[in-house]
C-alpha cells in the first residue's frame, strides 16, 4: 500500500513559526513532525510515500529529497496554491494509483503502528477512518460508531462521538466525480458515510493535533520526559 502525507497547508494557527518553516518540518524532540511519520511508515513496510506541498514547499523538498535518507521513496505533488485536503488528493491520484492508499495528516503526532492499517481490505467500502478521544479543543468530536454484524461502521451522528485522527485508508473511487481544484474531504466522507461505505477503528494511544505553538511546545516537553 502507498501512503500520502498531507503537507500543503499554510499553518496559519502556528504563526510566527510557520512564516519561515512549513508546519510538517517543525520539530518535537529534535525530529520534524513529518519524519516521525516517515519512520513509522517505513517500520510498517510502507515505503512509497506521496507528499503534497504548497506553502514553502521547496523547504520540504530540500529537507527530505527523494526519501532515501529515511529508507523510503518520496514522490512529490506540488500545488501552486493549497487545494485543501480532497483537492490535493485528487491532484495526486496519478501518483497514488488505482488501489486504496493510507492517508496521514502532516500536522499530527501519534504513537501508532501503521502495519495493520496498511493491510486493511476496504472490499466494497470507500474509506476506513481512525478515531480518537476528543481533545479539549474539539470536545464534540466528529463521528460515531455503529455495528453492522462484525463490521464497525462510521456514522455522522450518535450519543458517543469521537474525533477523526487524520489517519485513514481511502479508495481512489471516493474522488471519482471530484473536479480539479480546491475541495474539502469532509463532504466526500459524509456522503460515503450516509451510504454506509465507511468503516472505522478506535485508537486509544498517544495522539496530538499539533495545531498551535503551545501544543507543539507541550508535545516536545512530553516526549523529552518520556510521557508519550
Amino acid at each position: 500500500m502507498k501512503a500520502m502525507i498531507l503537507a500543503a497547508g499554510l499553518g496559519n494557527r502556528m504563526r510566527p513559526l510557520t512564516l519561515t518553516t512549513p508546519k510538517p518540518l517543525l520539530t518535537v524532540a529534535d525530529k520534524p513532525l513529518i519524519v516521525w511519520h516517515l519512520d513509522a511508515l517505513k517500520k510498517a513496510g510502507v515505503t512509497d510515500i506521496i507528499i503534497n506541498t504548497a506553502w514553502l514547499g521547496h523547504k520540504l523538498h530540500e529537507a527530505l529529497g527523494d526519501g532515501s535518507a529515511y529508507g523510503v521513496n518520496i514522490f512529490w505533488s506540488d500545488e501552486d496554491e493549497p487545494l485543501e485536503t480532497a483537492g490535493g488528493i485528487q491532484k495526486a491520484l496519478p501518483l497514488l494509483g488505482s488501489e486504496p492508499f493510507l492517508l496521514v495528516n502532516g500536522d499530527i503526532w501519534l504513537d501508532y503502528d501503521f502495519q495493520p492499517l496498511a493491510q486493511t481490505n476496504l472490499d466494497q467500502q470507500l474509506a476506513h477512518l481512525v478515531l480518537v478521544a476528543n481533545p479539549p479543543q474539539h470536545p464534540n468530536g466528529d463521528f460515531a460508531f455503529t455495528r453492522n454484524g462484525d463490521t464497525e461502521l462510521i456514522q455522522a451522528t450518535g450519543d458517543e462521538r469521537y474525533t477523526f485522527a487524520g489517519v485513514s485508508v481511502l479508495a481512489p473511487q471516493l474522488f471519482a466525480s471530484l473536479p480539479a481544484g480546491k475541495a474539502a474531504l469532509a463532504p466526500l466522507l459524509r456522503q460515503a458515510i450516509a451510504a454506509g461505505q465507511v468503516t472505522g477503528e478506535y485508537f486509544d494511544g498517544a495522539w496530538v493535533d499539533v495545531g498551535t505553538p503551545e501544543r507543539l511546545a507541550d508535545l516536545d516537553q512530553a516526549l523529552r520526559r518520556g510521557q508519550c
